[in-house]
């Protein structure tokens, strides 16, 4: 099986690596053989179950992770989710605000977003990708919900003080 997936062109550097040991390793790791062109076209051959992780894999790449974080997908219950900014905001200004508002002063927001929920956030583009454990997925994409419909970022906060304590008791009491 083929599939295609886009990667900006930027990011090409950063999906082959020095000499092509970044994107070996991803084959090597996904069981897939990509091939990818000046264009950012990344040519996915390989089962169809293995092509299904290594999209996301490569999409989280273009996305702005690094390839490790990227392959954290490739563990057992993890997900990506990308937010287009482009149906919140309608010019670049307001995209900049959007992004501005989830990383807060000095990446602050995003720090805790990321250390409540357990996850990785790449803001890249007019994108906001979060890699997570699914079970703490949706708290990760309520609070930069929040950021984006205008919450407060201390009301943010609370939420993921609270957040923080139901995933580890979840996870504590063995519903992880």
């Amino acid at each position: 099986m083929t599939e295609f997936v886009k990667i900006p062109i930027e990011r090409i550097k950063v999906f082959v690596g020095k000499d092509g040991s970044t994107k070996k390793k991803l084959e090597k790791k996904c069981n897939v053989e990509f091939n990818i062109d000046s264009d950012g076209d990344v040519e996915l051959i390989g089962d169809p179950a293995d092509i299904f992780f290594a999209r996301d894999i490569v999409k989280a790449i273009g996305r702005g992770f690094t390839p490790e974080e990227a392959l954290r997908l490739l563990e057992h219950d993890y997900g990506l989710y990308i937010i287009p900014l482009k149906d919140y905001a309608h010019s670049e200004k307001a995209i900049t605000r959007l992004k501005g508002r989830v990383i807060g002063e000095k990446g602050k927001i995003k720090y805790n977003i990321e250390e409540a929920t357990d996850s990785l956030i790449s803001i890249y583009g007019n994108t906001i990708a979060i890699i997570a454990k699914i079970d703490t997925m949706e708290y990760a994409k309520e609070a930069i919900g929040m950021l984006i419909d205008g919450a407060r970022h201390t009301s943010v906060l609370g939420y993921l003080a609270k957040t923080k304590r139901e995933i580890w008791e979840a996870r504590l009491k063995g519903h992880n």
